[in-house]
């Protein structure tokens, strides 16, 4: 109970925008459970629900969870049955069907096609337009992304490189040195409706988001930061190459995810904490 307690302060927000992920984790681990699969349950609902009827989908998916309950039993104890007085027997099985059932969830986790844009999947559909100009199908996005916790990416033998790992969304004001204070100000100045900073560092992209943005003003910030580490790379001038990438292709972008099946209204991310407010007059600059 304390650990579920736990589990939801600190990974509560991150639920919804890796709900393929936590979904996978709380069937291999029974502790968390009940909280991650509840939580990632009503997530997946609501990807399931086309014709916005979740309460159906939630109720054939109840059904559906007692018959395989049911029939899990009657054939357990039918097993059970079979190999009494069987150490080894009774030890194979129960590995084997063990195993069995992890490989089954990784397999169903990863036939999951969602259609939302969170963190990593805004990552990789980025960098394929960058290079292309072409935007990837859910279906394409679903066989490319990691389902697995972060420390199994080292693993991966797909060639994806994660940039939304060096962007920071949401980053406090007193986190920054003087130095980024001075960028941050200046940025403030030129940029005076702007519902967003970046904040450049040596190796991550930091942002911050002004007390008023709304949920596609997050979703511009988090790819323009995108934008930004993949420039990175190439030793641009970010700042001003990413601005001009954005006035010029950050709408076709927006259009040819729409088109290809994307939800572009909002990025799942973790709950956005700190917000600033910059008052910018003709002489001076402010940053709370």
């Amino acid at each position: 109970m304390l650990g579920g307690i736990l589990f939801t302060f600190y990974q509560g927000s991150n639920l919804d925008s890796n709900a393929k992920m936590w979904r996978l984790v709380a069937d291999l681990m029974n502790d968390l459970a009940g909280v991650a699969s509840g939580a990632t349950r009503a997530a997946l609902t609501q990807h399931f629900a086309l014709e916005n009827n979740a309460a159906d989908i939630s109720a054939k998916e109840g059904s559906q969870e007692t018959l395989a309950t049911m029939t899990g039993m009657a054939l357990g104890m039918l097993l059970a049955r079979i190999t009494i007085g069987h150490p080894l027997a009774i030890w194979f099985s129960f590995l084997s069907l063990t195993l069995f059932h992890m490989y089954a969830n990784y397999r169903a986790v990863r036939c999951l096609v969602l259609t939302s844009l969170n963190m990593q999947r805004s990552s990789i559909l980025l960098q394929h337009f960058m290079e292309t100009g072409q935007a990837l199908s859910p279906e394409q996005v679903s066989r490319m992304e990691h389902i697995l916790p972060k420390w199994t990416t080292f693993w991966s033998s797909k060639n994806v490189k994660l940039l939304h790992k060096q962007v920071h969304l949401g980053v406090r004001v007193s986190s920054l040195d003087h130095q980024e204070m001075t960028e941050l100000l200046r940025s403030a100045g030129s940029h005076r409706k702007a519902k967003y900073l970046l904040v450049e560092r040596k190796t991550s992209i930091s942002i911050l988001m002004h007390k008023n943005s709304t949920s596609s003003d997050v979703l511009q910030s988090f790819i323009h930061a995108l934008v930004m580490a993949k420039l990175m790379e190439e030793n641009a001038s970010v700042h001003l190459e990413s601005q001009s990438w954005m006035d010029k292709h950050y709408k076709d972008f927006l259009q040819k995810l729409s088109l290809s099946g994307w939800k572009t209204e909002r990025l799942l991310s973790h709950s956005i904490i700190w917000r600033a407010n910059w008052i910018c007059g003709p002489s001076d600059d402010k940053v709370d």
